[in-house]
This record gives C-alpha cells, structure tokens and sequence, in this order.
C-alpha cells in the first residue's frame, strides 16, 4: 500500500493485488484508491454458477481466497484492443450471492451502487472491502487494463468470468471492514443541513 499523494487534486491510495487483511485493515470508508494487480469479472449469470459450483463441492475457475471480482460485462473487443468497454454495473444484482463468497474468502467487490444490509454486515463479518468504480466511463476505465482472457463460462458472451490485469484502477471505498458507509454517511451529513 502505497500513498501516491495527489492524483488530479485528489489523494489517492496505491494498493496491489493480492490484497492482504493488513492492507484492508487500512483503507476506510471515502478513500480514493488505485488498484493494480489481478482481477477477475463476474455478473449475475456467472454468480450463479458459482455459487452452484460450491454447492457441488467442485472447484472455482479461479481461487476465491482473497480474489476481486468486478461487476462488468465487457463490450466486444474491436482490432487492437485489449478489451472493450468495461463499466461497472449495479451491486445490488449481486447482494443475493455476495455473503457466500465472502465466506469462502473473497476479500474485495467492485461495481457501482448500495449494498445491501446483510452484504454490508457480511463485509465487516469476513473483513472485506466494497468499492465502486465510476459508472458512465467504461471506456476510460477499459484504458487501466493491461490483460484480458476468458477463464470460465465462455457461452455467457460479455457475462463470462474474465481474468483481467489491472494498473491504477480508480476506485473509491464504499464499505470497509469496519461496517462504515460512505453512502450512509453522505445521507447522513445531507439530512443535518
């Protein structure tokens, strides 16, 4: 974990997959972080058969233990790139899978929105982390991918798990493993005005 000082005016936290509890144990809530390392994309279809996966007591395509997974269904790669467009989509959509997951060990979600109440006491109970990526910039946040490959459910298109390599990915904290929320807190702050 790395403080990189000032990013375009804002401080921003330098941090590298894998991601230990000692450097979530420092990230709070409204931390603007930079995320480099190894990710991996799943949305509803692929959380399903996930979770059914587990219920088989067959193996993951990827090891869940301290993993990432990003809320994103890529756009069809054009000539040239490494991938396409790569937006966050809601988290909320996941909220039904997400404590399970934590439970086997994955450590970090990223996508955009609220989570869910049993979600949020699921990250504070298993000492993960909640963050949102920035919603209507896809094709900017495309640009901090360094690596692209399907690993797992190919037949899903866009909604398949992919392997991605990540630099300085922006992010902001939402929920950390202390059971602060910096949407709550904003709602918070605007009803005392």
């Amino acid at each position: 974990m790395t403080n990189v000082g000032f990013f375009n005016g804002i401080n921003m936290i330098k941090i590298n997959t894998p991601l230990t509890e000692d450097v979530l144990k420092k990230l709070k809530a409204g931390d603007d972080v930079l995320l480099c390392g190894t990710i991996f994309t799943a949305r509803d279809e692929a959380h399903k058969r996930l979770l059914e996966l587990l219920r088989r007591n067959k193996r993951l395509p990827f090891d869940i233990k301290g993993a990432v997974i990003y809320y994103t269904g890529p756009t069809p790669t054009k000539p040239g790139q490494i991938i396409g467009s790569c937006g966050p989509t809601s988290s909320f959509r996941m909220d039904k899978y997400t404590p399970e997951l934590l439970k086997r060990g994955l450590k970090v979600t990223i996508g955009k929105g609220r989570r869910s109440k049993e979600v949020v006491a699921a990250l504070k109970k298993y000492k993960a982390v909640y963050f949102a990526a920035t919603g209507g910039i896809g094709a900017l946040i495309s640009k901090c991918v360094k690596k692209s490959e399907i690993i797992a459910f190919a037949d899903l298109g866009c909604e398949a798990v992919y392997k991605l390599d990540v630099k300085n990915f922006p992010l902001v904290v939402i929920n950390d493993i202390y059971g602060n929320d910096l949407y709550q807190k904003i709602i918070d702050k605007s009803l005392q005005i």
